[in-house]
């Protein structure tokens, strides 16, 4: 079976998830891609490009049975563009991310076309898949006030359409990746080491997590920090801060551009923090969690839906989902002090050794094998 995918922003975790599910499928992937830059001409103006690049597979002799669209692309535009190359193949459209609930900052003020393109793409595609049940949930509710924006033929019945042809998959990973690299693990134990691993922007609340490092700081307790993720022209000042406070006792400040190095630093972690304030999916966590380090994280977004609900709060160990900054504060505290045990390693890579391409790939498989054999 053949199948076209479409990423006009091909890089971070876009381009993570589409080269993963290509290298461990067993069906046949055309990969048509743009460079991941300028997101709002990418969504509004990359259908052209794409299917300009489906026209030349097209006269090469590839003929797709299925197309996999990420949330980049503006579907109508595209099968606009592109029907007379591919025809009328069924459609699914990936949702990493929407622009209707992406937190904006405070200098932002949303525009609401970009929605809007989200929306139509929605109801054009076969199968909408979203890639958390949070994400599925705080779109559709959504979804009728930015109807209600316009003034007439709102079209609000069509949510209920949107609703009957969604599912949630969740992310595949490349996890077994990170396995060579597990004898850091244990390798340096005069404190336990903070670990930070998101990008560095409004929307992960550096601020909160900083707020809790000092507090711990100025209560008496020993940490590391490694300071991980990626970095932005310009990115919040705290972490400047930090690194003037904390410069002794960082191992780490910055983006790691190579795998190994970055795998190397979640091995080296015992705890990592989320104090994020949307989190979509969160694979920064779920590495971390996969390399060995004890999650602590808000009970709110996608977090509760990816950590076993008896791990949520065991009894033996600590914690991992927090309700505020003052449980998070107390439950970090008293991990800092010796007074929480960790999970094991083998229990914490456990929660998410499921999502592993070398298995999760099998819910992908049969989907795109159900829309050529059921298109709509």
């Amino acid at each position: 079976m053949k199948v076209l995918a479409l990423e006009p922003w091909y890089g971070g975790s876009h381009r993570n998830f589409v080269d993963g599910l290509i290298k461990n499928s067993c069906h046949e992937y055309e990969l048509v891609t743009m460079a991941a830059r300028f997101w709002k001409w990418r969504l509004q103006g990359g259908a052209q490009t794409l299917a300009r690049k489906c026209s030349q597979l097209a006269e090469s002799g590839f003929t797709p049975d299925v197309i996999l669209a990420s949330s980049m692309v503006n579907i109508p535009a595209f099968l606009a563009l592109s029907r007379k190359y591919i025809g009328n193949v069924p459609v699914v459209y990936y949702l990493h991310e929407n622009q209707l609930t992406y937190p904006l900052s405070k200098e932002e003020k949303r525009d609401l076309s970009y929605a809007y393109i989200n929306y139509l793409s929605c109801l054009a595609a076969d199968q909408v898949v979203f890639n958390s049940e949070f994400h599925y949930n705080e779109f559709i509710r959504a979804l009728p006030g930015l109807l209600r924006v316009f003034p007439d033929y709102t079209h609000l019945h069509t949510v209920s359409e949107i609703r009957a042809k969604s599912r949630v998959m969740h992310l595949g990973m490349n996890l077994q990746a990170h396995a060579r690299y597990s004898n850091t693990q244990g390798s340096d134990r005069d404190s336990p080491i903070v670990l930070w691993n998101q990008r560095w922007e409004y929307d992960k609340n550096p601020e909160a997590f900083f707020r809790l490092m000092n507090r711990l700081d100025d209560a008496g307790c020993r940490f590391r920090l490694i300071l991980a993720g990626k970095r932005f022209e310009e990115q919040p000042s705290e972490f400047d801060t930090a690194f003037e406070r904390y410069a002794d006792r960082i191992l780490h400040y910055g983006y790691a551009e190579d795998f190994e190095e970055y795998s190397r630093l979640l091995h080296r972690a015992d705890i990592v923090v989320s104090t994020a304030i949307h989190e979509f999916f969160g694979i920064a966590m779920l590495e971390a969690i996969y390399c060995g380090c004890h999650p602590l994280l808000p009970n709110r977004l996608s977090y509760p839906e990816l950590i076993p609900e008896k791990l949520h709060k065991p009894l033996l160990h600590a914690p991992i989902l927090y309700d505020d900054d003052e449980s998070l504060f107390t439950i970090l505290k008293a991990m800092l002090m010796g007074e929480e045990r960790p999970l094991p390693h083998g229990t914490l890579r456990g929660i998410v050794e499921h999502l592993d391409w070398s298995v999760h790939v099998e819910q992908y498989d049969a989907l795109m094998a159900s829309l050529h054999q059921n298109p709509s």
